[in-house]
Parts: structure tokens; C-alpha cells; sequence
């Protein structure tokens, strides 16, 4: 897999992570654990494409 590749499958990782953040937001009672893991997650994909478009 080519870095753009990889970065590409990162930003739709990217996008999938804050559709789940926003639909568990809009719950009436909403599970704030899974929601500050999936940020957790969303960080970590952010990192990982900005060290891969800096190369």
C-alpha cells in the first residue's frame, strides 16, 4: 500500500469515527465513554495522517 493509499484509508477511518461520535451525541443518553474513545481514536488517525503527509 502506497503512503497516499494509506493516507486516504486514514481520512475515511477519519470521517466513519466522527459519524459514530455524532450519532452517539444526538442519543437521549448518550454513552460519554464511547464517545471520548472514539475522539480518543479520531486523535490518534488525525496523528498518524499528519506524520504521513509530512513525508
Amino acid at each position: 500500500m502506497s503512503v497516499l493509499d494509506r493516507i486516504e484509508s486514514l481520512k475515511s477511518k477519519h470521517a466513519d469515527l466522527e459519524h459514530k461520535i455524532e450519532a452517539e451525541e444526538i442519543r437521549p443518553h448518550p454513552n460519554d465513554t464511547l464517545i471520548h474513545d472514539l475522539k480518543r481514536q479520531k486523535l490518534k488517525v488525525k496523528d498518524e495522517i499528519s506524520v504521513l503527509s509530512l513525508n
